[in-house]
């Protein structure tokens, strides 16, 4: 496709270098920048935590949590299941903002599990990428998905705003003087939340035009949905804050409307700290402002808080999917089991990594705490005391293990799978064996059970632990082990460190177990992160040798797309699999890696190939980009996590019984006939092509450039290199004996598909001599018994333009209506559509948002070699 645009001026290469330059620098910056802030704020919030409870020990918040009412513990877990059916309502109303119909069924499973991985997660693996990987597998646009992940957002932020004020107002809470902050009641806080949200009710009931902030542009939902974003929020708050309130103890003297004030400021301070689940965040400020008598009492009911309204529904998740994975294979049970399989392929990786993720930690806590002595007791009767040793010590490396395998199980990764699988079984064995805890080793046996139905998930082959590892990833290992770190400095802080700790091994010793763990699992971490900082950078692609060549072409001469054929120019980077089956072809300008096109050679390669080349572009901070796939793969693009544009529609002519027979023909056989009573003749010549005739085919193509003021192009056009046009058949007219046109023929393996790649005729040649060529050649593609005959690309054909639609797909039919100065964009389209094609949509597969203008000119540019020509058309 040939993106037009117009650039003003050409940079200098220096200039060039240096934007780059400061471009990678403060990409590098930002990256970092974001997950030191929450491991800071994260330790600061430990900090205070720890000296909140210092004068404890964890038995009292363990026996604190036994306290807690079994009717209390239901009634939360009541509450919970109601807030969970609340929050439906925000997707409900984010579907009805974008304007998409969905099911509620769809609905309700994107909210619950977009909810319950965003509430444990935050921006590590949150909400947004949960619900982005659905609606995208369900059909939705980059640009719808960032409208209805705005829509959530501001509807939780409105609610927020509302039901403070009216909170902070009517039952105003003194500040304590403790926080340091600049107002002593929530009444003025209350007032300007109170103002934001009467001002969003009355942008809504007077704009109507979108409110645009830089780059972001938001248009207002109309006043009745405006009203039911305050009600969903507002009742989702304060069932939320019910849940916590069932659950303190009745020593502590705090109503329901303070505590859902305290709810509201910890809530706040838990999404500003970015800490994944406000963990320590939301305990912190409820310890500090419910100022209880017995603050280990108030922990234990956190406790219970962060068990039921956070990690059970997490875990219901796991369960919803590995429900499904079980009946996979059976007899359709419903329609809910049929439902789940169009979207379980995309969340059930991401899920069961949060869930593998959880299981590390828990691991890890659980190594960093002594066991029970009654069961330590039982287990000292039964076992020596070297396999207890051993057991501690390979729980928590098994936790870490988990943790950072959790990485390359969410690529996919195939023994990565198998890893984990025995690492659970281990972890559950080593469970029993260190202190009998039967419930953590319950609940890895059913991690387990979940992830072994799974196996067709992952699929991708490589080494484990070599994928690249983001600034999150790494904040949320260093939050694990810094959570790890605090908690065994808590349980034992009774105990005065002594370098003869290390060396203590005897059956009532805890504090040198978790001590030996804890070191062992950090000692593993920082071997991990040596050998990634250690680790060669990638080196930049080079072009492809003889050998890679001529393994292209034996795979390409298997291949039923003519397409493929690109790859024989030798203009562009071949990626292999390992073997060497199949190869994604690609070219790069800018920060883009553009493929062209889907993976040549065996099908069951070419998701792995998508991740590796994904991942390569990773390594290197570049964007990967897919040119001109075909609809049938594109879930394997979702899945790789890229978004998807269209971009125009292909043209294929069924040959199976073509003739120029028939009214619709009339023109062709028009064009025909007076083509050949110019005495011109066609005939079609075999490889290899004869130094003569090439030499004769040079002097065509020079001349019909010249006619034209043009270059050649490439990437995704063919251009006259003599080796590649000596490898393919030519479609020869010739007038008398003077060959004045041809054009270079791909076929496609068992005659699936034939089609053309140059195009090229003399200034003198009779008119519609391409046209002539065109018939000829099908002809003669159904007399050689070929499917169909592709007759290339229209760009930006088939782009519907609708309103609610995304704004892309509004430029692009604007381009096509109104873009023939730069190029023939309608006309391109009537002169296929003469020979009754069939259309087929093609996309674009890469990173969305605002980074899509920049890619879309990259690949204008790669294919018209370079700014300058591209500034040049």
């Amino acid at each position: 496709m040939n993106v037009a645009g117009e650039l003003s001026h050409v940079a200098s290469p220096a200039s060039v270098r240096t934007d780059e330059s400061r471009r990678k620098f403060l990409n590098c910056v930002g990256a970092v920048a974001g997950p030191m802030f929450v491991i800071s704020m994260f330790a600061t919030a430990l900090c205070l935590l720890h000296g909140e409870l210092r004068h404890y020990h964890l038995s009292d918040f363990v026996r604190s949590l036994a306290e807690i009412p079994a009717g209390r513990l239901w009634l939360a877990a009541g509450l919970t299941l109601l807030n969970y059916l609340i929050l439906i309502g925000y997707d409900w109303l984010g579907i009805r903002y974008v304007g998409r119909p969905m099911s509620f069924p769809r609905i309700a499973l994107a909210s619950f599990l977009g909810s319950a991985v965003g509430n444990n997660f935050g921006m590590l693996l949150g909400g947004s990428a949960i619900r982005a990987r659905l609606y995208t597998a369900w059909g939705f646009s980059a640009v719808e998905i960032v409208r209805l992940v705005l829509m959530l957002s501001v509807t939780f932020w409105i609610g927020l705003f509302a039901l403070s004020c009216a909170v902070f107002i009517f039952d105003p809470m003194t500040i304590p003087a403790s926080l340091h902050l600049p107002v002593t009641s929530t009444v003025p806080l209350g007032v300007i939340l109170g103002c934001l949200a009467v001002g969003y009710l009355a942008l809504c009931a007077v704009r109507r035009e979108p409110v645009r902030i830089r780059q972001w542009e938001f248009s207002p939902p109309k006043v009745w949905m405006s009203l039911m974003q305050f009600a969903v929020a507002t009742l989702d708050l304060m069932v939320a804050a019910g849940v916590l309130y069932v659950l303190l103890p009745a020593s502590v003297p705090v109503s329901y409307s303070q505590l859902l004030a305290i709810y509201l400021l910890a809530l706040v301070a838990s999404l500003f700290s970015q800490v994944p689940g406000g963990l320590g965040v939301l305990e912190l400020v409820v310890l500090v402002l419910v100022s209880p008598v017995r603050p280990q009492s108030v922990v234990g009911s956190l406790m219970a808080y962060r068990a039921i309204y956070y990690l059970i529904p997490l875990a219901l998740g796991l369960i919803l999917l590995g429900a499904y994975e079980l009946t996979l294979n059976r007899r359709r049970v419903g329609r809910a089991v049929a439902l789940m399989g169009s979207w379980t392929r995309f969340a059930a990786p991401r899920v069961l990594t949060v869930g593998v993720f959880l299981a590390g930690g828990m691991l890890l806590l659980s190594g960093a705490t002594p066991a029970a002595h009654g069961r330590l007791r039982l287990l000292r009767d039964v076992l020596p005391l070297p396999v207890i040793e051993v057991s501690h010590l390979l729980g928590s490396i098994a936790g870490i293990l988990l943790i950072l395998l959790a990485r390359s199980l969410q690529r996919r990764i195939e023994t990565a799978y198998y890893a984990v699988c025995l690492l659970l079984a281990g972890g559950a064995v080593v469970s029993l064996l260190k202190g009998f805890d039967y419930e953590e080793a319950t609940v890895l046996f059913v991690m387990l059970l979940l992830i072994l139905p799974c196996r067709r998930h992952f699929y991708r082959r490589g080494a484990l632990l070599t994928d690249r590892f983001s600034p999150g990833w790494y904040a949320a290992v260093v939050l694990v082990l810094g959570c790890t770190l605090w908690l065994m400095h808590f349980a034992y802080k009774h105990i005065e460190y002594s370098g003869d700790l290390w060396w203590q091994f005897e059956s009532q010793g805890s504090a040198p177990r978790s001590l030996r763990a804890t070191a062992g699992a950090v000692l593993v971490t920082l071997v991990f992160a040596a050998s990634r900082l250690l680790r060669s950078k990638p080196r930049p692609p080079e072009l492809p040798n003889d050998e890679e060549l001529d393994t292209a072409c034996r795979i390409v001469a298997d291949c039923s797309r003519t397409s493929a054929s690109l790859a024989l120019l030798g203009d562009k980077y071949f990626l292999f699999n390992a073997r060497h089956s199949a190869f994604i072809m690609y070219g790069t300008e800018g920060r883009s890696w553009v493929a062209m096109g889907d993976p040549v050679g065996d099908e069951s390669d070419a998701a792995e190939l998508i991740w590796d080349f994904r991942e390569r572009c990773d390594e290197g901070r570049r964007w990967p980009v897919f040119y001109q796939v075909d609809e049938d793969r594109l879930s394997m693009y979702v899945e790789a996590g890229l978004s998807l544009v269209k971009i125009g529609e292909e043209a294929r002519v069924p040959l199976s019984g073509f003739s120029l027979e028939g009214s619709s023909r009339k023109g062709l056989r028009r064009t025909n006939r007076q083509v050949s009573a110019e005495g011109c003749t066609f005939e079609v010549v075999q490889p290899p092509i004869e130094d003569e005739l090439l030499a004769v085919l040079k002097t065509i193509s020079d001349a019909w450039l010249d006619e034209r003021s043009t270059a050649e192009k490439g990437f995704s056009l063919g251009y006259f290199q003599p080796e590649y046009i000596r490898r393919c058949p030519i479609a020869l007219v010739r007038k008398g004996d003077r060959p004045i046109a041809f054009a270079n023929v791909w076929r496609g393996a068992e005659r699936t598909e034939l089609s053309i790649d140059l195009m090229r005729f003399l200034p003198q040649s009779p008119d519609s001599v391409m046209e002539f060529l065109f018939v000829q050649l099908m002809l003669w593609g159904t007399e050689q018994d070929y499917q169909w005959f592709n007759l290339g690309m229209a760009p930006l054909s088939g782009v519907d333009a609708r309103r609610l639609g995304p704004m892309w797909n509004r430029i692009a039919a604007l381009t096509f209506r109104h873009g023939e100065h730069f190029y023939n964009f309608q006309g391109l389209r009537r002169y296929k559509e003469k020979f009754d094609p069939v259309w087929s949509p093609k996309y674009l597969a890469s990173p969305g948002g605002f980074a899509l203008p920049v890619i879309l000119t990259n690949v204008a540019t790669l294919i018209s070699g370079g700014l300058v020509k591209l500034a040049a058309k």
